[in-house]
């Protein structure tokens, strides 16, 4: 299994949903940075379930890191992160551990693994193993930030309804954002969506909607085409969290449909400094950056798992059946996704700045 991502700083996942504990290595992060674990436990109570909206399966997420810090800073060594798993109803799997359910890996996990997968709550497929990657991502962040690189996400559509656009006043809004439980730029747009949620949820079903992050501070020049370009990476590791279907860079998809001085950014130079004067390209010519926010969009999938009796396949036995599960679930998971993408995104951002600069500049070594 390819469980780990990046060059120079990397980060390693394991764990599983319903096992004794899931949790995150970090390797390659200078010596030196800070430690705040209140603001990795800030982070984590973002993604955490919160309300009739999501899951009533409750976790504490009552983190340890075990190794690479001394002092409540970084040692330069692996950093090791453990989350115990709280909570687990285990039996709700059990009558279905041999039907596929539509929409999960089930079945793909069946084939890869000749059976010998952990059915129970997803196993190692479960959106429960972002919770790591969340608290090492929580570290980068705060590194991140003292570089002035600001990472924020919102929720852009949810169940068809929309919010508003990031503005130039971008740092502002990312800060609003990351103290926000429900991350929406418009106030108004929150009711609507949660009212969108929790009818799906009372029909048995769940939606989908699709997130928006902007990365604010990130210096021109970083970037390392063709195949680790800045698109490249970051596309690789959000296809990484459950249930992001498609990604798209500034106008993305919409530039099929313009003209090429429609879709190109005149650029302009103030102070010393070159800007563009539109930004639809996303910060990225070239796959390299070129200085302006990084604005990138992720389609999330509605829940897979919803309390509607579906058709699928029994895989001890090979007969078609039906399938109705049971058990703890979201109607929707775009709300608590959107900190595991701004946690994702740090770490490719580090990871790629790394590349450039060398792995100490996220440090404050002298």
């Amino acid at each position: 299994m390819k469980n780990t991502f990046g060059n120079n700083i990397s980060v390693t996942i394991f764990g599983e949903s319903h096992g004794e504990a899931i949790g995150a290595v970090v390797d390659g992060l200078t010596p030196g940075i800070e430690v705040d674990e209140e603001f990795i436990k800030h982070q984590l109570n973002l993604r955490r379930p919160s309300g009739s909206i999501s899951t009533s399966r409750q976790e504490s997420d009552p983190f340890n890191i075990v190794s690479g810090v001394y002092n409540g800073k970084t040692t330069g060594t692996p950093i090791a992160i453990i989350i115990p798993n709280e909570n687990t109803k285990s039996k709700d799997y059990e009558s279905m551990k041999y039907l596929l359910r539509p929409g999960h890996a089930d079945y793909t996990a069946y084939e890869k693994y000749h059976g010998f997968q952990d059915t129970r709550g997803g196993g190692h497929f479960s959106g429960r193993i972002t919770a790591p990657l969340v608290a090492a991502g929580a570290i980068i962040i705060s590194a991140l930030r003292k570089k002035g690189i600001y990472i924020g996400t919102h929720i852009k559509k949810c169940a068809g309804i929309s919010d508003a656009d990031f503005s130039d006043n971008l740092k502002d809004e990312i800060l609003k954002l990351s103290n926000s439980e429900f991350a929406v730029l418009d106030n108004s747009a929150e009711d609507k969506m949660k009212e969108a949620i929790l009818n799906a949820k009372s029909k048995g079903d769940s939606v989908g909607g699709i997130l928006e992050t902007a990365i604010l501070g990130v210096p021109a020049g970083v970037g390392e085409p063709w195949f680790d370009s800045v698109e490249s990476m970051l596309s690789h590791i959000l296809f990484g969290i459950p249930a992001i279907k498609g990604v798209e860079f500034g106008k993305g998809f919409e530039m099929a449909d313009m003209t090429g001085s429609q879709a190109n950014d005149a650029f302009y130079t103030e102070n010393g400094k070159v800007y563009t004067k539109t930004n639809s390209n996303g910060g990225i010519n070239g796959g390299i950056t070129n200085g302006m926010p990084i604005i990138f969009r992720c389609a999330v999938k509605p829940t897979p798992t919803i309390f509607v009796e579906q058709d699928t396949v029994s895989i001890d036995t090979m007969t078609n059946t039906k399938i109705k599960p049971e058990g703890r679930h979201d109607p929707a998971i775009i709300h608590r996704a959107r900190v595991v993408a701004d946690s994702v995104s740090a770490i490719v951002i580090a990871d790629m700045l790394a590349t450039k600069y060398g792995t100490d500049y996220l440090g404050d070594i002298k």
